[in-house]
């Protein structure tokens, strides 16, 4: 165990490493980011920005020297970085654990040889492979393998055609079958070195343009459903040995849950914890990197979030930026508003997100999309 108030690190600087600051502060620890960005906003207001690359030695060995533990916020961060400062301080979760999340080849494999239930897919690495593919693929989802979110770096290709001209760039790919879906849900789980798994409510997804729109918890679905997925989720941290918060999002296509990705950090959908929980997935990864016994996760309201897109504040065109009338938000009962701290809007980029939280969740979910409405977000 490592008690306050040692100092901890945090690979990267985004919102998820915002909150995990912002955690790791209220429970008596310091935190350095390291992060390129000088302007990132876990570290404006992290105790130490390291404003430099994920593999610069020098910032390496600095948080080597000085930090108690580290972690990520997002899968990106090179797992030969996670490698070298493990042989010199706990960091948590594994290189190896981040490694096969952070390439769709290696997280497909890994799916289909433990026997964990996904759609049908293909490795693609040259055109012979897409003219091997089976029929069955198409239409498909082309996903490149690697530096893929938020819809980035994924085509929807109607036919073998297709694909191959849109894999003529070269990269290596994942073919998916594209499937019939009822829903998409994620679980949100914390795993300590011990073992012990402790999963948040699972949360129901809407996307829009590709990107995470709205969570609703508790999902829309049967309990057998739910039940499944949390299942799934806890065998996936177990045969990663993984330590720290994991991310597990789901298709439910015909009666089933699927594997769709894993995400090695506090995710997107898991930000209601926040105001809907006891303790957040922010607050739980703080405990799993520390080794401190892991905060029930049971959620005490109903939740919707709902995410604030950078296109919100050019609602009058791309040469006209204002500020959202952020005093529709505060006048809804129930409504908690996060905004990150990020300099420039940009269409696409997340800037921020509002929580709705009550007893009734066809009330909350109703105030939620209402609250998203007047603030200015379409569905087009």
């Amino acid at each position: 165990m490592m008690p306050p108030p040692l100092t901890l690190a945090m690979l990267g600087g985004g919102q998820l490493g915002r909150f995990f600051v912002s955690a790791a502060h209220e429970l008596g620890y310091r935190v350095w980011v390291l992060d390129p960005d000088a302007e990132s906003p876990a570290g404006c207001i992290a105790n130490r920005h390291l404003c430099a690359a994920y593999d610069a030695a020098a910032a390496l060995d600095d948080i080597a020297t000085h930090c108690a533990a580290a972690t990520t916020e997002f899968e990106n961060v090179p797992a030969a970085t996670l490698a070298y400062l493990a042989e010199r301080i706990p960091v948590r979760p594994s290189a190896q654990a981040v490694a096969v999340c952070q390439d769709r080849i290696a997280e497909k494999s890994f799916l289909r040889e433990n026997g964990l239930p996904h759609g049908d897919f293909a490795i693609i690495h040259t055109e012979a492979d897409i003219e091997a593919a089976s029929a069955r693929l198409f239409p498909g989802i082309l996903k490149a393998a690697r530096f893929g979110y938020d819809g980035k770096g994924q085509t929807i290709v109607e036919s073998r055609e297709a694909a191959l001209a849109v894999f003529r760039a070269g990269a290596p790919c994942v073919l998916e079958q594209k499937l019939a879906l009822d829903a998409e849900i994620s679980v949100v789980l914390a795993r300590g070195e011990t073992g012990r798994t402790r999963a948040f409510p699972v949360a129901e997804n809407q996307h829009l343009r590709g990107i995470l729109d709205v969570s609703i918890v508790p999902a829309r679905i049967e309990p057998r459903l739910a039940s499944d997925a949390r299942e799934i989720a806890e065998c996936i941290a177990a045969r990663l040995d993984y330590v720290g918060v994991l991310a597990v999002e789901f298709f439910v296509s015909q009666g089933r849950v699927l594997v769709n990705e894993m995400a090695p950090r506090p995710h997107n959908s898991g930000h209601y914890t926040l105001d809907a929980c006891i303790a957040s997935q922010y607050e739980q990864q703080v405990r799993t990197l520390c080794g401190l016994p892991l905060a029930e996760p049971d959620a005490h309201s109903a939740s919707v979030m709902v995410n604030l897109l950078g296109g919100l504040w050019f609602r009058d065109g791309a040469a006209n930026a204002s500020e959202p009338d952020w005093a529709k938000l505060h006048a809804v009962p129930g409504l908690k508003l996060h905004l990150y701290g990020k300099r420039a809007a940009r269409p696409g980029r997340k800037m921020g997100h509002f929580t709705v939280v009550g007893e009734n969740p066809d009330a909350v979910l109703e105030a939620a999309l209402t609250a998203r409405r007047d603030i200015g977000i379409k569905d087009d």
